[in-house]
């Protein structure tokens, strides 16, 4: 099973991530800021993966150091939890439609990160979550991860919508992509290594 867990504690945060890659029964998200709650929960149940995250941040500050935080071990963790990536599609791409808002999201799991992320926020906020940390945890997400990582919204008027639909797209292309495919012999790279 590919399955691992780790706890990262800073001055800043104490993060507790339990991410489960095929097993997606258990998803329970709590960080503090509800908003970044609502699409962890929407990532993991698109993506059909296990997550758990607890974090405690200094949110008296504001949501930044926790949102980036936990990108950066759910990052570490993927990297642990897909080892040296035997038979993974390794690509994955979703449209996602959230009402008037569609979302796009393309990845490949190459150990090369790599952010491309074309979107606009009209709202500053949502909740207690600064609508520019999508593009912090996304960051922190692929850096760790070894993620190339291309996220877009076509179109769209709510904020809402246009972040969920990204997260619900980044859910899908990434569940596509850590699928085994029992036609892959190997490694799904002509390098024989993807890191």
């Amino acid at each position: 099973m590919r399955h691992a867990k780790k706890t990262r504690q800073t001055f800043e945060t104490k993060i507790e991530v339990n991410l489960n890659l095929d097993d997606p029964n258990e998803v329970n998200i709590d960080t503090g800021v509800g908003f970044f709650d609502h699409m962890l929960t929407l990532f993991a149940k698109h993506g059909r993966f296990g997550l758990v995250v607890k974090a405690d941040g200094d949110l008296h500050i504001d949501s930044h150091h926790t949102v980036e935080d936990v990108g950066i071990v759910i990052g570490q963790l993927i990297k642990e939890a897909l080892g040296d990536k035997q038979q993974i599609n390794r690509y994955g791409t979703a449209y996602v439609p959230m009402d008037e808002a569609l979302g796009f999201v393309s990845l490949d799991i190459s150990g090369r990160p790599y952010l491309v992320l074309d979107a606009d926020f009209k709202n500053d906020k949502l909740g207690n979550f600064d609508t520019e940390l999508v593009r912090e945890f996304l960051q922190a997400f692929m850096v760790h991860g070894g993620i190339t990582l291309h996220a877009r919204v076509l179109y769209g008027i709510n904020t809402h919508h246009k972040i969920e639909a990204i997260f619900k797209a980044l859910g899908r292309a990434f569940g596509e992509a850590i699928k085994i495919n029992p036609e892959i012999k190997g490694i799904n790279s002509t390098k024989g290594l993807l890191e």
